[in-house]
């Protein structure tokens, strides 16, 4: 499977949109000390200014001329400053609320570069990317129509399409069978890839998503509010496969979207566990989960 991408980042003179950690040897100069202090400030002045009531632009929306001259931008500027003209000059509104932006916010300040999984693609994805300079960002998405939408708009977020097995309307059944179907232990992370049996288990997503140590997962997709929808109960089971069999130390920061719902909040409690749960902000759950101490360690036992 391979990520969208756009021409204009094929040519050998494009600017890449981060440099690597080798790059920056020694003290970092002054005028990247001043434009990450500049990029920092912005964004948090612009997180207060949304209205956090607004949705996103619909779908399919044609980019108008700010819109359109916004995105010819990423040929010649770095990711940050682009999106600091893009919020400042633009009436979308995040998905989240100020106060939910502000608890990811500084986890990613205090990791970044980092890798940074997010299950959902939107008008805010700019700025998730953004706020993880020099890491590895990745979206995956459903719906492939909203996210070559979005990716036209910001043609620099990496981000791939995937299709989701399940629909909301098996959400109770699965949360009462999963024990029975998915015979696979967390320790291995090959088990979400080779395991066709649980329907839980997503094993369709890409390589890379499967080869890294993610640092912070965001879930906030998919769609999860009708019954044909995909849910988000697959996620939520794999993201907690993800981080109980991360090989690096340190935690993973699972950042779960629209508590609020019933399923979200059913499946939370029996993958990610409340006891891991360190924040609760509007309809954002944050939990940080270390990796499975026992090797053998069954499903059942994941929040005992």
């Amino acid at each position: 499977m391979q990520p969208w991408n756009f021409k204009s980042f094929n040519h050998p003179t494009a600017r890449r949109k981060h440099r690597s950690a080798s790059d920056y040897s020694g003290k970092p100069p002054l005028t990247s000390v001043l434009i990450g202090g500049l990029v920092t400030t912005t964004l948090v002045l612009a997180l207060y200014s949304w209205t956090s009531n607004k949705g996103i632009c619909s779908k399919g929306r044609p980019l108008n001329r700010n819109e359109a001259k916004i995105a010819t931008e990423f040929d010649e500027m770095a990711s940050p400053l682009v999106a600091i003209l893009n919020y400042a000059t633009s009436s979308v509104a995040a998905q989240q609320s100020r106060a939910e932006i502000r608890v990811a916010f500084d986890v990613l300040q205090s990791l970044a570069p980092c890798n940074f999984l997010v299950f959902g693609i939107g008008y805010d994805s700019l700025m998730w990317d953004s706020l993880n300079p020099r890491g590895t960002t990745v979206f995956l998405e459903e719906d492939a129509e909203w996210a070559r939408s979005v990716l036209l708009r910001y043609p620099v977020l990496r981000a791939y399409t995937v299709r989701y097995p399940t629909r909301m309307s098996e959400a109770d059944g699965l949360l009462s069978s999963y024990k029975k179907e998915c015979r696979t232990s967390p320790s291995a992370r090959a088990s979400l890839k080779a395991n066709t049996q649980c329907k839980l288990a997503l094993n369709n997503l890409p390589d890379e998503v499967y080869d890294r140590d993610w640092d912070v997962i965001m879930i906030d997709g998919p769609k999860g509010y009708f019954a044909a929808a995909p849910g988000r109960m697959a996620v939520i089971y794999s993201a907690a496969i993800i981080a109980r069999t991360r090989r690096r130390s340190g935690v993973t920061h699972v950042f779960l979207h629209d508590v609020d719902r019933k399923v979200e909040k059913l499946y939370a409690k029996e993958f990610l566990c409340m006891k891991n749960r360190v924040s609760a902000v509007g309809k954002l759950w944050h939990f940080a989960i270390p990796p499975a101490l026992d090797l053998n360690e069954s499903l059942s036992d994941l929040c005992k």
